[in-house]
Order: C-alpha cells, then sequence, then structure tokens
C-alpha cells in the first residue's frame, strides 16, 4: 500500500494555536508513513525557522513557503535550509490537486 499524501495550508503568524496544532498533525502523519507537504503563506511564513518545523523536514516533511510573502513580511532567506522550497502559488494548487487529503489553518 502506497503512502498517502497530506497537504496541509499554514497562514497564521508563530503566536497562533495552529502552527503546534500543525506540527502535532505533521508530526503524527509522518509516523503513520503519511507523506507531508506544508506550504507557508501570508504571515505563516513568519514559521520558516521554527525548531518543530525544522524537525520535521528531518523526519521528511516537504516545506513550501511562499517567496512573495517572505518578502511582502520581511522573513530573511539567507541561509535557509536546502530541504525547504521558496515558491509560489502553483506549488500550492499542485499540493491540493495532489494529495488525498488537504488541510487550511487560516
Amino acid at each position: 500500500m502506497s503512502a498517502k499524501k497530506v497537504g496541509i495550508l499554514l497562514s497564521t503568524a508563530p503566536s497562533h494555536p495552529s502552527v503546534e496544532t500543525v506540527a502535532r498533525l505533521s508530526s503524527e502523519a509522518i509516523a503513520q508513513g503519511h507523506d507531508v507537504y506544508l506550504y507557508c503563506i501570508d504571515e505563516g511564513v513568519k514559521n520558516l525557522r521554527d525548531p518543530r518545523y525544522a524537525d520535521l523536514v528531518g523526519r521528511g516533511m516537504k516545506l513550501f513557503v511562499c517567496a512573495y510573502g517572505c518578502q511582502q513580511h520581511g522573513v530573511s532567506t539567507d541561509q535557509l535550509d536546502s530541504r525547504i522550497s521558496l515558491c509560489g502559488l502553483v506549488v500550492l494548487s499542485n499540493i491540493v490537486n495532489g494529495c488525498d487529503r488537504f488541510l487550511a489553518f487560516t
């Protein structure tokens, strides 16, 4: 049986409870053998260097961050982990279309 693909959209600032929810949900999905694709947009880009997400990337989560959102919110992308992808909304569209389940935390 192939792994299920779970897509997640996060658009909330680091202080929002959804940030922790997404981290826990992603961790559990990875533990169950699912492929997790997280796209951060709007204020969600401010979570770019959250150590919980860095750990999840190390465990196999695919992390995509809106490049325009980083520019708009003054989030530095210098010395970014090479496993994190800066991209645009076309990638988000592909995640939505390509995943078995998609969840939005806005």
